[in-house]
């Protein structure tokens, strides 16, 4: 059996691009501090901020509330706030709400659930009715104003998702493959305070596997079932063959995160942004005459 290089335990994981094997005590205090780190050195994270952590229940949004929570007494004055949007996916988001509500309750963070029926009048099966394949842009659309509203409600002051190293990967490959520079450089943390809260990655070091392993090693694992409209996602295509490279090349994700920060600084002031202007129905900003979310709200009547 492999064993820890730093204790010599029996190892829990072994990290490809470091040659390290790490037991479970190790890998809990490694990830912890590279996110602490990464908080540190970005300013993520300032005293006397209120984080609305966006908290699916699934295995990312877990880990960084548990992280969140322990690194919590080192920012004087700030708060977090955990926020549940229910799509309304039958045989899916019920069992994930019961786990969010159990690790908040586990951890004493204050939680709030949101739904698409309370933003847009219906859940997302009937929405995607007839229009499966689309499942993850309308999706997409209406988790981000349904989190950003609530998160506004709970007065926060920026809001933190669970993506990790290879959801920001397979994002670059993805924006790559369809030649969009704009959404390449787009980063939801622009913009002006009045126009957007910050949104925050503070797990987007941390690989997917080493996410799976630090809460299994600490008892917060949990077996959920996964969303039945992930089939239609050009994401679940990328992650299969981007984790076939990470596989037999290790560091190939963090290769294509670091590619992309050498893209924004060379376009460092390069007019590659469509300006913002305001929704003419709702006032949100947006590139057009209509936000997203109104452009869905007629296509649905349509």
């Amino acid at each position: 059996m492999p064993r820890c290089d730093l204790c010599g335990e029996p190892a829990a994981i072994f990290q490809p691009v470091t040659r390290r094997h790490l037991c479970g005590t190790h890998l809990v205090r490694d990830v912890e501090e590279r996110v602490r780190a990464a908080v540190a050195e970005t300013g993520q994270i300032r005293p006397g901020d209120r984080i609305a952590v966006g908290l699916s229940g699934g295995k990312d949004s877990t880990a960084l509330l548990v992280i969140l929570s322990r690194l919590l007494p080192l920012l004087p004055g700030a708060s977090l706030v955990a926020i549940t949007v229910d799509e309304g996916i039958a045989g899916y988001r019920a069992d994930t709400i019961q786990a969010a509500a159990s690790l908040t309750a586990r951890l004493g963070v204050e939680h709030r659930l949101v739904s698409f029926e309370d933003l847009i009048g219906s859940d997302l099966d009937t929405l995607l009715a007839g229009r499966e394949e689309q499942a993850c842009t309308i999706c997409g659309i209406l988790r981000k104003k349904a989190l950003a509203d609530a998160a506004r409600t709970a007065g926060a002051t920026a809001i933190a998702t669970g993506h990790n190293l290879d959801d920001e990967a397979q994002s670059v490959l993805m924006n790559a493959f369809r030649g969009d520079l704009p959404r390449l450089l787009r980063t939801t943390g622009t913009g002006t305070s009045a126009d957007f809260l910050p949104r925050i990655k503070p797990l987007a070091t941390i690989s997917e596997k080493e996410i799976a392993a630090y809460l299994f090693v600490q008892g917060f694992f949990t077996v959920l079932p996964e969303c039945p409209y992930t089939k239609y996602a050009l994401r679940a295509g990328v992650r299969t063959l981007l984790s076939d490279y990470e596989y037999r090349h290790p560091g190939t994700m963090e290769n294509l995160v670091a590619a992309k920060k050498t893209i924004e600084r060379c376009c460092a002031g390069a007019p590659v942004m469509e300006p913002l202007h305001r929704c003419r129905e709702c006032g949100d900003p947006c590139s057009g005459d209509l936000c997203q979310v109104c452009r869905l709200r007629h296509s649905l009547l349509e």
